[in-house]
């Protein structure tokens, strides 16, 4: 299983991050391990060497089935489910790695770093540019989204991540975060949406 992440595709979370890059030539594409994903509500371990962890909540497609080098469109046919995800960041160790030229890897592929919710089958939900999602801590919402808003479609990103990689049944796109990021710190409770549905719970430890 492979997890492919986009980076820098809302424009507003682009300029909180004080990046006055609005649209790349191509989308930026990494990977996180498989050992940072964490499912089924489990905690969230805060590690206590990497510095401030913040929150980044994304919509998450799971391709359902192979695909290499797909036309932008029938990318539709290959992702089956949508739900929301945390895409833990070291955020200090990501500015340094950056700043040195420096892949993001290990700021960005720590155990946990991947959180997931539940799944939704995707015909349950309004058309994938279409999905509204908001991230909830102890309560009160820090992050809300518009798919409508990405700068690269789902599609855009299936079609060109394929061209790369061999897409295989069970691998997961997320496909980057909006405004609103911040840090996590021990006790908060992390609740997201998508639409009206709650998909993800995780409590930070």
């Amino acid at each position: 299983m492979k997890i492919f992440c986009v980076g820098m595709n809302y424009s507003q979370h682009n300029k909180e991050l004080k990046d006055t890059l609005l649209k790349v030539d191509e989308p930026v594409i990494f990977l996180k391990a498989d050992s940072s994903l964490q499912k089924n509500r489990k905690p969230f371990f805060i590690p206590d060497d990497l510095g401030r962890i913040d929150y980044e909540a994304e919509v998450v497609v799971r391709v359902c089935k192979l695909g290499k080098t797909v036309p932008v469109r029938f990318a539709h046919r290959y992702y089956d489910a949508v739900t929301l995800g945390i895409d833990f960041t070291a955020r200090e160790l990501q500015q340094r790695l950056s700043q040195n030229g420096q892949p993001w890897d290990l700021a960005k592929s720590f155990d946990g770093a991947a959180t997931i919710g539940e799944w939704v089958p995707k015909d349950l939900l309004p058309d994938i540019q279409r999905l509204r999602f908001h991230l909830d801590i102890n309560g009160k919402t820090v992050q809300e989204g518009y798919t409508g808003d990405m700068l690269r479609s789902v599609d855009d990103i299936v079609a060109y991540v394929s061209k790369y990689f061999t897409l295989k049944t069970g691998d997961l796109i997320f496909t980057g975060t909006p405004a609103g990021v911040g840090p996590v710190h021990i006790g908060d409770l992390l609740e997201g949406w998508i639409e009206e549905r709650k998909v993800l719970e995780c409590r930070c430890k």
